[in-house]
């Protein structure tokens, strides 16, 4: 049996340069696994039936299961956890979950009221009775809300549509998944009468993105039937839908290729009125943005098509860019914000008036911007520590000051509209429970904080620099407990995810710090290149080709945890999921003996075929396409499901997917599974049946998961505890 599991892996797992000329149709011909990749084959389904039952006989039979998950339950489910803020007009908009609402419940509240301790809220809509009532396994999507706007934003011809509409956000589109999935079904709420409205704006499960052009009609890019699709399975045509008639008359506005990734509209509310655009995305960190016009002409967006645009403010247009920009006005870096008139727009000019709005210094990055009313709201990454700016526009110059919250943590912009000034703003670290912060007119002041749900007086946090494998310098933090003994024998965690520009940052976890820190644990967060840490440039770093600087620097993280005896290799784990999964896959394969537990979530796997499982072909600008030779020959390297050999010890690796994940399929995880099992490598596998890429559909079944995963550490990295 060993012998022929050799003679296979010789055809199915090519490497380096024979990769490269194969291509993924030969890996596709000859893998033995791919039977796995039909999500609802019964085939399939009955052996992830099998794998579940074992991974579940073993885990939930450990005594500390059960104490782990309810602790974790008690967490989720405790009725003082912070409830966020969605602010639209003079309300805040909460969705809920805790032991009586599973699902949850959508409800608000007054501003005013909010900011009690004890808030008032109407419930609008209660998810877990919509789902009995209705029997559907509803998940909670997110709703898109009708503001109060009066009139189209006027440019330098001035415009004399102006659009009646109703009291403010009187009427949402609410976004509704049958199991988790991005597929979502699309329904029409009032909220005075908390219905749903009959004949309104209803779309079926598609991953659909719709906006509202005003009270009688939107924006909708979907699934128009066959053709419609991009080949990533997103929608390329927008149309416009008017209230009261058929889908099949709406006015198509936009038709994008079959190649681009995806295309949608979006609609800026400002207090002069309401700016339409239509997105274009030809693939990831690529887009091409059009202004549409009173009269439904499309005008191009006069900016670099990898430029990040932020949004309009006093009548500018407001966008980051990823590359050096030169314009008439002068030459603008990566990583710059700038700002130029909206006139440019109108009359099709180049961009000639580009001004500056900030300029991020050496390890910072702009990672998010806010066009409120008057008032341009910043959050800044400082050597990976948030800070938050107000910006405020006076005779064409821009004035920035900083937001006095705390430091040494993550603060966000968790909420803000374009109608007002008024933001809620965030500031948490490893050991700070996060607080809420209300900036309004009367000045900033802290409006709730959520309880601490560990003792955190024994622990200490801290960042520490490591060299990668080419000589740059990478941070990570670690998280332990004060009176640690440094001999290697410490049980450690290190998360990390090293792509499509999104950062690691400082977070409070009453999980890891009662389940993990609490227990002697010690938590590593690695802030590796492909990230957004430190800008485009630090994401630009780890694609397509240089993918491998990202498992590089991850594995650096990992031995400098061994080289200053925080821990070694028996007592080392790591967790990632997504492309955060790819990264542990890739370290576990490319360095087995570094690591003795690998929690692999929602993973990428199997990189010479991601582009035709699942949504795997909208990420080609991250990881390149594999029918390009070059692409396939540093792919090969890299790509776990290629890259695991028979006759070699790895750690059992514990890998954990959703049946509904229409995002990353199931088929990575499963095939890896197999593959491993087939070698002879005990592996545990589990797969739930809801829940899409963030696996839980709900409050118990994410407690059941985290339960499995750290009673699997546990076992793996300190048994005795």
């Amino acid at each position: 049996m060993k012998f022929k599991l050799l003679i296979v892996s010789a055809l199915f797992f090519p490497r380096s340069a024979v990769a490269a000329q194969t291509g993924a149709s030969n890996v596709q011909q000859s893998d033995p696994f791919l039977w796995l990749e039909p999500t609802n084959s019964p085939k399939a389904l009955q052996w992830v039936k099998a794998q579940n039952q074992k991974t579940l006989s073993v885990l939930t039979q450990d005594p500390r299961y059960k104490i782990i998950r309810e602790k974790i339950l008690k967490i989720l489910e405790a009725p003082d956890k912070l409830a966020y803020p969605g602010l639209r007009g003079k309300w805040v908009y909460n969705f809920w979950q805790d032991r009586r609402h599973v699902r949850g419940v959508w409800r608000r509240a007054l501003i005013s009221d909010y900011s009690t301790p004890h808030p008032h809220w109407q419930n609008l809509l209660d998810i877990d009775e919509l789902a009995k009532r209705e029997k559907k396994n509803w998940v909670w999507q997110g709703a898109e809300c009708l503001p109060s706007s009066q009139k189209r934003a006027r440019t330098t011809q001035g415009t004399a549509f102006r659009p009646r509409l109703p009291s403010s956000y009187h009427r949402c589109l609410l976004n509704l998944s049958d199991g988790g999935t991005d597929a979502k079904f699309v329904r029409e709420f009032d909220i005075p009468s908390r219905s749903f409205v009959k004949d309104g704006f209803n779309l079926p499960s598609a991953k659909s993105e719709v906006a509202w052009f005003n009270q009688d009609a939107i924006l909708v890019a979907t699934d128009f039937g066959p053709g419609t699709l991009t080949s990533s399975g997103y929608p390329r045509i927008v149309k416009l839908w008017k209230r009261h008639t058929p889908l099949s008359q709406a006015q198509t506005l936009f038709k994008g290729k079959k190649t681009d990734m995806e295309a949608y509209g979006f609609v800026n509310f400002r207090p002069s009125g309401s700016i339409p655009v239509i997105v274009r995305t030809p693939a990831f960190f690529r887009s091409i943005n059009y202004w549409i016009s009173p009269r439904q002409k499309l005008k191009r967006i006069p900016i670099p098509e990898d430029a990040d645009l932020k949004g309009f403010f006093k009548g500018l247009a407001l966008a980051v860019l990823r590359s050096d920009w030169k314009t008439p006005s002068g030459k603008f870096l990566r990583g710059d914000l700038i700002s130029w008139p909206l006139a440019d727009i109108e009359k099709a000019h180049p961009a000639r008036f580009v001004s500056l709005v900030y300029r991020p210094k050496l390890h910072e990055t702009i990672e998010d911007a806010l066009a409120a009313k008057s008032v341009l709201y910043l959050s800044i990454l400082k050597n990976v520590r948030g800070q938050i700016l107000e910006g405020r526009l006076k005779n064409s110059r821009w004035s920035l000051s900083e937001i006095k919250l705390p430091q040494n943590g993550a603060t966000d912009i968790v909420t803000g509209e374009s109608l007002s000034n008024t933001i809620f703003a965030s500031y948490q670290d490893f050991l700070t429970p996060t607080t809420l912060y209300l900036k309004d007119r009367a000045g900033l002041k802290a409006v709730k904080k959520l309880p601490a749900r560990f003792d955190a007086r024994n622990l200490v946090s801290e960042q520490i620099w490591t060299q990668s494998k080419d000589g740059t310098p990478i941070p990570y933090f670690v998280i332990h407990q004060k009176q640690i003994k440094f001999d290697g024998k410490n049980p450690t965690l290190l998360y990390g995810y090293g792509g499509f520009e999104i950062s690691m940052t400082p977070f409070y976890s009453g999980i890891v710090g009662k389940i993990w820190l609490r227990k002697g644990g010690v938590y590593a967060l690695a802030d590796i290149r492909g990230g957004g840490e430190f800008g485009p440039a630090w994401h630009e770093a780890a694609l397509k080709t240089h993918r491998q600087k990202a498992y590089d620097d991850f594995l650096a993280v990992a031995k400098d945890l061994i080289r200053r005896k925080i821990t070694s290799p028996r007592h080392l784990g790591i967790m990632g999921g997504s492309n955060g999964g790819l990264l542990v896959g890739a370290a576990f394969t490319e360095k087995p003996g570094l690591f003795n537990a690998v929690v692999c979530q929602v993973p990428l796997l199997d990189m010479l075929r991601y582009t035709h499982i699942g949504a795997g072909a909208s990420w080609i600008a991250e990881y390149g396409d594999p029918k390009d030779p070059k692409i396939a020959a540093a792919i090969s390297r890299y790509s776990p499901y290629q890259n695991v050999k028979p006759g070699v010890h790895y750690p059992r690796v514990f890998f954990l997917s959703s049946k509904d994940d229409d995002r990353v399929a199931p088929a990575h995880a499963r095939k890896m599974a197999a593959k491993m099992e087939a070698f002879g490598d005990p592996v545990f596998y589990y797969e739930t049946s809801d829940g899409g890429h963030s696996q839980a559909a709900n409050l118990k079944k994410a407690a059941k998961e985290d339960a499995l995963e750290y009673t699997y550490l546990f076992e793996r990295l300190f048994p005795n505890k």
